[in-house]
């Protein structure tokens, strides 16, 4: 039987050398760890990567997935606690759905085991008050929700035309983006007493610079905010862009 890290949070890569610090990462809604797989040659030495894997998806495709926040925030939590992944230093990333769980996860580590996050990385992902667009795509029906996923961009024709693939696939996505769509604040300012790095996309029609450019009122350390090319899905199309701006960051996270 696998450890419940193994199921939550699979390593990805290894530190090369000494660790000094894990990069613990939330994929966008329906992805899971194989996102993150082609970031470990671009990392550097010291940085350990790790992925979190939630319910629907991989090895747990047949778990019920989440309907609200508060269950989500706790067992995630819970998972990464018990397995010992945030007792030494590290960083959260996260995009789009990814994000907003990404920084639940820094309000609570923070309070725990303070000091122990040295950044968080949120990508794609409205500040909490910035308001979410309407209508919600997660309440549109199964053709038009389908055409929303395409528009968007990142999820490849191959799958979104394949009948059998996209029934496994959808109601993991929309789960996802039905909590990514009613999220909000639900701390207030001056948010977390973690230094943030706010990443958009220059041509994101989701989440661009309108829907990004208040994270500095969720930081009591500080706040810088990254353009980089593309759109929603810049991570994928510009992975060396953002590999470069996290391994900087990270260098000089202490």
């Amino acid at each position: 039987m696998r450890p419940d890290s193994d199921i939550w949070a699979p390593v990805l890569r290894r530190a090369v050398g000494t660790r000094r610090i894990r990069l613990i990462c939330f994929p966008y809604a329906g992805g899971g760890p194989d996102l993150f797989r082609s970031w470990a040659d671009g990392l550097d030495h010291g940085v350990e990567l790790l992925a979190v894997r939630l319910p629907g998806r991989g090895p747990r495709l047949r778990e019920a997935m989440y309907e609200d926040w508060d269950s989500l925030i706790s067992d995630t939590f819970a998972a990464l606690s018990a397995a010992g992944l945030l007792d030494a230093p590290h960083a959260f990333y996260g995009h789009s759905f990814g994000g907003r769980l990404a920084y639940e996860m820094a309000h609570l580590a923070a309070g725990v085991r303070p000091g122990a996050t040295r950044r968080l990385f949120v990508s794609g992902s409205r500040s909490p008050n910035s308001p979410q667009a309407r209508p919600y795509l997660h309440e549109l029906p199964p053709d038009r929700y389908l055409d929303a996923v395409r528009a968007m961009g990142g999820t490849p024709a191959e799958i979104l035309d394949d009948k059998a693939m996209m029934r496994l696939f959808l109601p993991t996505m929309r789960a996802d983006m039905r909590l990514a769509e009613l999220w909000d604040d639900r701390h207030g300012a001056p948010g977390v007493g973690v230094p943030i790095t706010a990443l958009y996309g220059r041509d994101d029609p989701v989440d661009g610079y309108g829907g990004m450019r208040d994270w500095a009122l969720y930081s009591s350390r500080d706040c810088e905010l990254v353009e980089l090319p593309g759109g929603h899905f810049f991570l994928d199309t510009h992975r060396d862009r953002l590999l470069e701006t996290i391994n900087t960051r990270l260098k000089g996270s202490r």
